[in-house]
C-alpha cells in the first residue's frame, strides 16, 4: 500500500505556488483529469435523500448515523463539521457510503457544553476542523484502531484544542463551540480563502505556513478538490493567523517535494473502511496521514505534520495577548 501512495505520488507534479500573508499553497497536478463517481456530503444533504441524524433520541457523543437513500455514492472527508442535533461534531475519518446505505460514522464533539436538540439532522456548514487539530485528532483515531479496533478520538484532547483556539483568539464561546470561533475571525480567514484559487488539473495541494510544509491533501479528482479548497485554506489559515509574523518567506519548491517524499515514505496499516474500501493510516517521524482507497485508487490522502508549532517558547499568555492585540 506504501508503494501504491508513492507511485502516486511520484506520477504528479508540483505547480507554482499561490501564496496569501504567511501561508503558501503548492498545486498538486495530474496529467489526466477523472470524473468524481461520487457525490460530496454538503451537496448530498441538500438533495433530501441523505440525511445525518443522532444514533438514537438518547444520542451518543462519538457516532451518528447517515442515511443515504440517493442512488449514488457519498464522500465524506475527515475533519468536516456537522453543525445541529444535540451538539455540533467533526468526522473522524473519510468515508465513502453506498448507495441505499444506512451506516454509523464515527466523530467527534467540538461543542463541549451543549447536549440539546437544536434540530433533528445535521446540517453542513463548508467547514473543517484547523489542521493542528485534525493531526492530532488523526493520531488518536490511528492509536485507537490500533489498540482496539475503533475509530474513536480523545475527545477531552479535542475539546482542550478547541478551548485553546478560543482562549487565544478571545472567542466568545458560551457553549465551547469551534463555529465561535472561526466566526470570531471570519473576516481574517475569508481574506485567505478568497485569495487561493484552483488550477486546472489541480487534484490537490502542498500547504506551507511561514515557508514550513505543514499538510498535504490530495483527491482522485480536480473537481473535489475545487469544492474542498475553500474549507482547506480556512483549516490552514486559522493556524497561520496566530503566528507572529504574517509575512511569507519565498516559497521554496525544494521543501514541498521533500514533503512530498517523506510522505511517499511513510508507514502503512490497513484496515477495512468504514463504508467502501480500505482506510490506510500513515505515519512518518514527524507526520500522521490517512488515506481512503477504493478499487484501486486514492480518493483522499491528508498526511499532516505533528506539533507544528509556530513560535513554541512563546508563553501562551503573551501569545494570546499578541493575536487579540493585532486583530483590535
Amino acid at each position: 500500500m506504501t508503494v501504491q501512495i508513492a507511485a502516486t505520488l511520484k506520477s504528479l507534479t508540483l505547480g507554482t505556488p499561490q501564496v496569501f500573508q504567511n501561508l503558501a499553497l503548492f498545486p498538486v497536478l495530474t496529467g489526466t483529469e477523472a470524473r468524481a463517481d461520487y457525490s460530496m456530503l454538503a451537496d448530498a444533504l441538500k438533495g433530501g435523500q441523505v440525511r445525518v441524524t443522532e444514533v438514537s433520541a438518547g444520542g451518543a457523543v462519538p457516532e451518528l448515523l447517515l442515511d443515504n437513500a440517493s442512488p449514488g455514492r457519498v464522500l465524506l472527508l475527515d475533519g468536516d463539521e456537522l453543525v445541529g442535533a444535540k451538539q455540533n461534531r467533526v468526522l473522524n475519518i473519510t468515508i465513502l457510503v453506498g448507495a441505499n446505505r444506512k451506516i454509523v460514522i464515527p466523530v467527534s464533539c467540538v461543542e463541549r457544553g451543549r447536549w440539546s436538540a437544536r434540530s433533528s439532522e445535521f446540517r453542513s456548514e463548508d467547514r473543517m476542523m484547523f489542521a493542528k487539530g485534525r493531526a492530532s485528532k488523526m493520531a488518536q483515531v490511528s492509536h485507537s484502531m490500533r489498540e482496539s479496533g475503533t475509530r474513536h478520538s480523545d475527545q477531552r484532547a479535542v475539546w482542550d484544542a478547541v478551548d485553546a483556539k478560543t482562549t487565544l483568539f478571545q472567542a466568545a464561546a458560551p457553549t465551547g463551540a469551534m463555529s465561535d470561533v472561526y466566526d470570531h475571525v471570519a473576516g481574517d480567514v475569508g481574506e485567505f480563502r478568497a485569495a487561493f484559487l484552483a488550477q486546472p488539473r489541480q487534484v490537490g495541494g502542498v500547504f506551507a505556513i511561514d515557508g514550513r510544509p505543514v499538510g498535504l491533501e490530495l483527491f482522485d479528482a480536480s473537481g473535489t478538490f475545487g469544492s474542498t479548497l475553500g474549507r482547506l485554506v480556512e483549516s490552514y489559515a486559522l493556524d497561520a493567523i496566530e503566528r507572529p509574523n504574517r509575512t511569507s518567506p519565498v516559497p521554496d519548491a525544494a521543501r514541498a517535494m521533500e514533503f512530498l517524499a517523506r510522505a511517499s515514505g511513510a508507514r502503512a496499516e490497513v484496515a477495512q473502511a468504514v463504508g467502501e474500501g480500505e482506510d490506510v493510516r500513515l505515519e512518518a517521524p514527524g507526520l500522521v496521514g490517512e488515506a481512503l482507497v477504493v478499487d484501486g485508487r486514492i480518493v483522499h490522502l491528508s498526511v499532516l505534520e505533528m506539533g507544528a508549532e509556530g513560535s513554541r517558547a512563546e508563553p501562551a499568555s503573551e501569545r494570546a495577548r499578541r493575536v487579540a492585540g493585532r486583530r483590535r
